[in-house]
C-alpha cells in the first residue's frame, strides 16, 4: 500500500517506455509553463513561485505518488484560498499554512483515509469548483482589459465595483490582444492537438506585444514590466518563524488546502485510471501530496496538487509511468535556468486569457445545469456552496457545504428508517406476505404479544422517531418483540433507545425480546456491557425463536417451526444465537 508507483513501474521498465515518457514529459512541461506562472500571478504572488511549485512539487508527486501518470503542480483550485492567505498573512503565512496542510495530508495517508475523501458529496465539490472558476475569471478582468488597477480589493463584489469605476480606462490594444489569445485557445485545439494552444497563444501575444512596443510605441503590460525579473535558480530552503498564534490563525485555511489537495489529486488519479486502465494507490498519493506541499513552500513555492488537464495531456502524449512526471519537472527546471529572461516578454493579458479558459473548463456548465435538475436538497447544497465561495471565503464554503451535506444525508437515512407494527399482518394478509416464508402472517402470534419491526439503520437520526412510535403502543402486552432483521447498523444513540424501551417494558410488566439482530448491532450491544441486562434468552436469532420465547413466558407450549419457514443458513451468516 505504501510503495510508490515509481518503484513498482521501474521493476519492468524498458528503453521504449523511457522514450515515450521523455516525449510526454517534454510536452507536459511546455504546457505547464504558462499555467504555472498564470496560477501564481492570479494567487497574488510573483510568477516564479508557480515555476518553483511545478518543479519541486511536480517532481515529488510523480516520484513518490500512488498514480502512474499523475502530474502535480499549482492549480486553479488554490487560487482563491492562496490569494486570501497572502492578502491577510503575507507569503510567510502561506508557507506555514501549506506546511501544515502537508502534514495533514501525510496523516490522512498514513491513517488510510484515501477512500474516505471520495465520500465528499459531488454537489459540494461542484459548488466550490464553480465558485472558484467565477472568482478566477473576476480576478483576470483587470489584465484582460488592461485597466492597470494597482490594488484590487480581495472581495468579489468590491472587485466588480472597482472595475465599473475604471471602465473608461480600458486599454484597447490589450483588449484586442486578449481577444486574439482567447480565439487561439478555443480554436487551435479543434484544429490540432500537436501544438499546445496555451504555448501558441503566448508566443503570438509576445511577438505582437513587442511589435506594438517597438514600431507603434504602444505598451502592453508584460511580466517584465510588472515583476521586473524571474530568477533562474531555485531559492535556498527557508521556513519562517512559527508561533502557536500563527498556527491557530492558519489552522482553518490549512485544513482547506489539505482537503482541496486531497480531493483534486484523487479525482485526477481516478480520471487517469480510466484513461490508462490502471489503479492508483490513494493513501500513497496523499502521502506524496503531503511531502510535496511541505517541500514546495520551503523552496519558495505555493500549494500543489494533481492537475487533471496536465495529467490528461501526459496520457495523450504517451506517458505511462511516473518518469514522465519527473521529466516534466526537469523540463521546467531547464526552461527556468536557460530561458527565464524570455518569460519577461510574455503579456499579462495572454496569461489572463489562459486562466479564463481554465476557469470555463473548471465551471463545467453542463454539469451544473444537470445538477440543478437533481433533488432540491442537492441543488440547494450546490447553490449555497457556490454562493459562499464567490461572496465570502472558500474555507467557509467547504465547511458549510460539508455540514449541510452531512445533515441532508442524516435526514435521508432517517426518512428510509421506519418502525411498524406487524402483529396485525395475520389478520390483514398484507400483499406480498404469502411469498415471504418469514412473514408474521405465516405464524401464530399468541395473545398478549406485540411484534414491531424496525426497517433501516438504527442511529441517532432516527432514535427519537423510534421512541415516538414505540411509545404509542396500545395496551400493555406481556411480551414485546422487536424484530430487527432489516437493521444493518446501530450506533450508541440507537442502543440507548433500546435500553429505554427495555426499561419502559420492565416498568409496565412486559418483557422485551429482540429478534433477528444482525452482527453489528449485536456486537454494539455486547460491547456496551448491557447484553446481560436484556438477558441472553431474550436476544434471539429468528422470529420463531422469539415467538417460542414469548410462549414460554406466557406459560404456553412451544410450537416447532417448519424448516421451510426458517431463514436459510446463508442468510443467517454470523447471526448470534441466544446461547
Amino acid at each position: 500500500m505504501f510503495v510508490p508507483k515509481s518503484v513498482v513501474c521501474l521493476r519492468d521498465y524498458s528503453w521504449k517506455k523511457f522514450g515515450n515518457d521523455t516525449v510526454a514529459g517534454l510536452v507536459v512541461g511546455v504546457v505547464a509553463l504558462p499555467l504555472a506562472m498564470a496560477f501564481a500571478i492570479a494567487s497574488g504572488v510573483p510568477p516564479e513561485r508557480g515555476l518553483f511549485t511545478a518543479i519541486v512539487a511536480g517532481f515529488l508527486i510523480s516520484a513518490l505518488g500512488g498514480s502512474r501518470v499523475q502530474i502535480g503542480g499549482p492549480t486553479g483550485a488554490f487560487v482563491v484560498i492562496v490569494y486570501g492567505i497572502v492578502a491577510k498573512h503575507g507569503y510567510d503565512g502561506l508557507v506555514i499554512a501549506t506546511v501544515m496542510a502537508g502534514l495533514m495530508l501525510i496523516v490522512m495517508g498514513v491513517s488510510r483515509l484515501g477512500a474516505a475523501v471520495k465520500f465528499i458529496p459531488y454537489p459540494v465539490t461542484a459548488g466550490f469548483t464553480a465558485g472558484i472558476a467565477v472568482v478566477i475569471f473576476s480576478s483576470q478582468v483587470n489584465d484582460l482589459l488592461g485597466l492597470r488597477i494597482e490594488k484590487l480589493p480581495p472581495d468579489f463584489l468590491d472587485k466588480w465595483i472597482e472595475y465599473s469605476r475604471n471602465l473608461a480606462l480600458v486599454h484597447w490594444p490589450t483588449l484586442g490582444l486578449s481577444a486574439l489569445c482567447l480565439f487561439i485557445l478555443v480554436l487551435l485545439p479543434k484544429l490540432t492537438r500537436r501544438v499546445p494552444a496555451s504555448l501558441a497563444a503566448m508566443l503570438v501575444a509576445a511577438a505582437i506585444a513587442q511589435f506594438l512596443r517597438h514600431f507603434l510605441n504602444i505598451e502592453v503590460e508584460t511580466i517584465g514590466s510588472r515583476f521586473h525579473e524571474i530568477p533562474n535558480v531555485l531559492p535556498a530552503p527557508h521556513l519562517p518563524p512559527i508561533t502557536f498564534e500563527k498556527i491557530r490563525e492558519l489552522i482553518g485555511p490549512a485544513s482547506t488546502i489539505a482537503i482541496l489537495a486531497a480531493i483534486e489529486s484523487l479525482l485526477s488519479a481516478v480520471v487517469a485510471d480510466g484513461m490508462i486502465g490502471g489503479r492508483h494507490k490513494a493513501n500513497m498519493e496523499l502521502i506524496a501530496q503531503g511531502i510535496a506541499n511541505i517541500a514546495s513552500p520551503l523552496f519558495g513555492g505555493i500549494p500543489a496538487t494533481g492537475a487533471i488537464a496536465r495529467t490528461a495531456t501526459n496520457v495523450k502524449a504517451g506517458g505511462r509511468t511516473p518518469v514522465a512526471g519527473m521529466v516534466h519537472a526537469l523540463t521546467l527546471l531547464a526552461i527556468m535556468v536557460f530561458l527565464a529572461p524570455l518569460a519577461l516578454y510574455l503579456p499579462l493579458c495572454a496569461l489572463a486569457a489562459v486562466l479564463v479558459v481554465v476557469a470555463y473548463n473548471m465551471a463545467e456548465v453542463r454539469t451544473l445545469v444537470s445538477l440543478m435538475r437533481a433533488p432540491r436538497s442537492d441543488a440547494c447544497v450546490l447553490l449555497i456552496t457556490f454562493a459562499l465561495t464567490v461572496a465570502f471565503d472558500l474555507t467557509i464554503a467547504v465547511e458549510v457545504g460539508l455540514v449541510m451535506a452531512a445533515f441532508l444525508f442524516i435526514k435521508r437515512m432517517a426518512d428510509v428508517t421506519n418502525v411498524t407494527v406487524v402483529t396485525r399482518e395475520l389478520a390483514d394478509q398484507l400483499d406480498g406476505d404469502e411469498a415471504d416464508p418469514n412473514a408474521i402472517s405465516a405464524r401464530a402470534v399468541p395473545p398478549g404479544v406485540e411484534v414491531y419491526e424496525v426497517n433501516g439503520p438504527f442511529f441517532f437520526g432516527v432514535a427519537d422517531k423510534v421512541k415516538d412510535v414505540l411509545s404509542d403502543v396500545t395496551g400493555k402486552p406481556k411480551v414485546f418483540i422487536l424484530r430487527m432483521r432489516h437493521v444493518p447498523a446501530m450506533d450508541a444513540t440507537g442502543l440507548y433507545a433500546l435500553l429505554d424501551l427495555r426499561r419502559k417494558c420492565a416498568r409496565e410488566g412486559s418483557t422485551l425480546v429482540l429478534a433477528e439482530i444482525h452482527t453489528q448491532p449485536f456486537i454494539a450491544l455486547e460491547r456496551s456491557g448491557h447484553y446481560e441486562e436484556f438477558g441472553r434468552e431474550n436476544v434471539t436469532a429468528h422470529i420463531d425463536d422469539a415467538l417460542n420465547r414469548a410462549r414460554k413466558l406466557l406459560g404456553q407450549p412451544e410450537v416447532p417451526s417448519s424448516p421451510d419457514l426458517r431463514v436459510p443458513e446463508v442468510a443467517r451468516e454470523r447471526r448470534p444465537s441466544p446461547s
